[in-house]
């Protein structure tokens, strides 16, 4: 009797187990949450079926032995997934229950399809980290610029700016003055260009700057501390200081102070971890 071999790869397992539980999350949440379009829970549902959609094109073409055919860097596309998909899902998880459970009037089937697909969010969310937990680079491993630590904190530089970007433009809090303006310039220009670096790691072109790729690190890096040095003061003294204070709602000003002082710490991480790599390297 013929006997099947399955792959015994961890990272395999986990990515399935992804599959499965982001498809169930998009899945129960859309044919029995009864969610209206618009909104948390359109941002919910793309967060669980972009995962969904990423995680089965690296499966079919990992099973399928595609990686030469692929036109990315194979050493840096899974990973940048995983860690995207991670955060998309985290988000998603703490997001759904706090709009569609807390102080919600359910029937009884409803709030349980709601439940289960809060549940199975958050078991995407643990598998997607096990995965980026599984390929990060090991000390003293030849990898590929995403499974490093500056590589993993670009992609949360980015998710970080992205949410700002969400909570200053519903209402738009950054018009009415000159300085606020500046914050917003300052996470326009870094996510740009950290998204920039995340496009150029994946696609493999990292050879197209007119200077060498390390350089251009550190420089941005510095550049981006000092940036996000000066909106971390600047927001909260034109938001919260009763001389420029304009109202709005205080709890997404408050959010987008912390958020901004969360990406200037990763920031300054970033700038550490690039300034050790360009060092030893040297």
């Amino acid at each position: 009797m013929p006997l099947i071999v399955l792959p015994t790869s961890q990272r395999l397992w986990v990515r399935v187990a992804a599959l499965l539980f982001t498809c169930v999350a998009f899945s129960v949440a859309s044919h029995g949450g009864k969610l209206h379009h618009g909104g948390m829970s359109d941002w919910c549902i793309f967060c669980w079926v972009f995962s969904f959609a990423c995680t089965l094109l690296v499966l079919l073409v990992e099973v399928f032995g595609l990686q030469a055919r692929i036109p990315v860097s194979w050493t840096n596309f899974p990973i940048t997934v995983a860690c995207y998909a991670s955060l998309l899902c985290l988000s998603a998880s703490v997001i759904f229950p706090l709009f569609f459970l807390k102080d919600q009037h359910l029937d009884g089937e409803v709030r349980g399809h709601r439940i289960a697909a809060t549940v199975f969010s958050c078991l995407a969310a643990v598998a997607y980290m096990g995965e980026v937990s599984l390929t990060k680079a090991r000390p003293g491993e030849v990898a590929g610029y995403m499974a490093t630590a500056p590589g993993l904190l670009k992609v949360c530089q980015t998710f970080v700016a992205c949410i700002i970007f969400i909570l200053v433009s519903d209402p738009v809090s950054y018009n009415h003055h000159a300085a606020l303006k500046w914050c917003m310039a300052v996470y326009c220009i870094c996510f740009i260009l950290s998204m920039a670096v995340v496009v150029l790691c994946v696609g493999e072109c990292t050879g197209w700057l007119p200077i060498p790729f390390s350089k251009f690190l550190s420089a941005y890096g510095l550049l981006a501390v000092i940036m996000y040095l000066t909106a971390t003061i600047i927001w909260p003294v034109f938001q919260f200081d009763k001389q420029h204070q304009r109202g709005g709602q205080t709890s997404k000003l408050i959010a987008v102070a912390v958020l901004t002082a969360l990406n200037f710490l990763l920031y300054l991480a970033d700038l550490a971890y690039t300034a050790r790599l360009v060092f030893v390297s040297a």
